[in-house]
């Protein structure tokens, strides 16, 4: 049976936690809140909930395909050419030679738009939390600071974007079983859903896709161990 290398395994589980944020589980239940009126009946639920439905599955499937798209476009242009890219700085000037000037162009809008997607989704998601969680009336500005400031603080003190890009990634798809966790067990709960509670195989379906992140969490975990203390 072929291990997998330590370092295709840690991209590939950063790129799950880069898809399936966990902070964004909570800013969906919070989005939805808003579509709801103090009068709405159950009809009216269940078409809000099939509106987040689709919201999500589209923010989801575009999400995949951009990272796939990037590694696709990375594999053919930089691997085939026997290119070593160690930076995005190296990756945006290797293109033009590669594949001409628009083509670094889109790379670095590309790069641009998903950074300040990115950074959205985190500070809406942190103010979510900040406000809701833990209850805290903290001004929009200062709530905002605080969620962007841990990110500010790692580019200030000069670790190498990329791989700082590549571990928070896999920070995430270690925090996600965190917030899917309580996610399915209350959502699985007909006390506090209602008629709206997860069928079970939507449930059977979530703890099978939460045990396969599990595996990949726990084998790069075994695996980053082992290659530290061997």
């Amino acid at each position: 049976v072929p291990v997998p290398r330590l370092t295709a395994l840690k991209l590939a589980v950063g790129m799950l936690g880069a898809t399936v944020m966990p902070h964004v589980i909570f800013l969906h239940s919070e989005l939805v809140q808003h579509r709801r009126g103090a009068d709405d009946n159950m009809e009216k639920c269940k078409h809000h909930y099939r509106m987040e439905v689709l919201d999500i599955f589209i923010a989801m499937n575009l999400a995949f395909v951009v990272n796939l798209a990037m590694t696709v476009v990375s594999a053919a242009v930089f691997h085939d050419r026997g290119v070593d890219v160690l930076t995005i700085e190296e990756a945006h000037r290797s293109l033009t030679p590669l594949l001409g000037p628009m083509s670094s162009t889109a790379f670095g809008i590309a790069l641009l738009t998903s950074g300040l997607s990115s950074s959205a989704v985190g500070t809406l998601s942190g103010e979510v939390i900040l406000n809701g969680f833990v209850n805290l009336e903290i001004p929009v500005a200062i709530r905002r600071i605080l969620t962007m400031a841990p990110g500010m603080l790692i580019l200030l003190s000069g670790h190498d974007p990329m791989n700082a890009l590549v571990v928070s990634q896999v920070f995430l798809s270690f925090a996600l079983p965190s917030a899917v966790i309580p996610l399915l067990v209350l959502t699985a709960d007909k006390t506090i859903m209602g008629p709206m509670v997860n069928s079970t195989l939507t449930v059977c379906l979530g703890w099978a896709l939460l045990l396969a992140v599990l595996v990949f969490n726990g084998v790069l975990l075994t695996l980053t161990l082992q290659n530290a203390f061997s």
